[in-house]
């Protein structure tokens, strides 16, 4: 006996179900691609001129080796491994004391530079700034941004004071999503902070998902002191 067809409207129902169901299937592991793919890009990009040399020194010293040894896959992923291992063996030698002085002296001679010792040196204490925790203050708050009665995720990085009116200030990063390199720098009112209970990586990961990880509760109204 013939099964009757489905009708058209269930069967277009039941494909935009499909098809959107496999669009939120997709979106994490597509995010986590671009994420992914802009670090390996930088890595590969960093380390190809190494790879090129080890590959070229290998050719002359075996002609006769295949031609995957210049393939792109081949030379992009051991442009990533080598990047890889010099940055272990990079943080490791800093951890040493001789390691620590090399790199003293190094500094120094960026300071020394016109022009980079400004960027060089700028970037240095973002890094160290956002590494140590504030005294007095969270480091982690929501500021008014882009506009009014709009919160945004921003990190305290300086406080400083107004010349002619000594209200304290507050200078503010906040990342953009889903890259936390690029971003804002705001200076906001001292009062005007809502301070959070979240740390860094909390927060880093918030900016990451797109708020898809988040804390399941959370304040839009300054607390008093009493409850802080």
């Amino acid at each position: 006996m013939d099964t009757e067809p489905v009708p058209r409207n269930r069967f277009t129902l039941r494909a935009q179900r499909y098809i959107l169901t496999g669009i939120i299937t997709i979106i994490p592991l597509w995010f986590t691609f671009i994420v992914f793919e802009f670090f390996l890009v930088q890595l590969s990009e960093f380390g190809l001129p190494w790879a090129e040399a080890i590959v070229a020194a290998w050719k002359q010293y075996s002609p006769d080796s295949g031609d995957w040894l210049t393939a792109p896959w081949f030379m992009n992923t051991l442009a990533v491994i080598m990047t890889v291992v010099a940055l272990y063996v990079l943080g490791f030698i800093a951890t040493q004391v001789i390691g620590r002085r090399i790199l003293d002296l190094f500094d120094q001679l960026m300071s020394s530079i016109p022009l980079v010792q400004n960027i060089y040196g700028a970037v240095k204490k973002l890094i160290a700034v956002l590494q140590k925790k504030p005294d007095g203050m969270r480091r982690v708050v929501l500021i008014e941004f882009p506009a009014k009665h709009l919160k945004t995720v921003g990190f305290v990085t300086r406080i400083m004071h107004d010349k002619q009116t000594g209200q304290a200030l507050a200078a503010v990063y906040v990342p953009t999503t889903p890259n936390p390199t690029g971003g804002y720098l705001q200076i906001v009112p001292l009062d005007s902070l809502i301070e959070t209970d979240w740390t860094m990586d909390e927060a880093m990961t918030f900016v990451l998902s797109g708020g898809a990880v988040a804390p399941e509760n959370i304040s839009l109204q300054k607390q008093s002191p009493a409850e802080k």
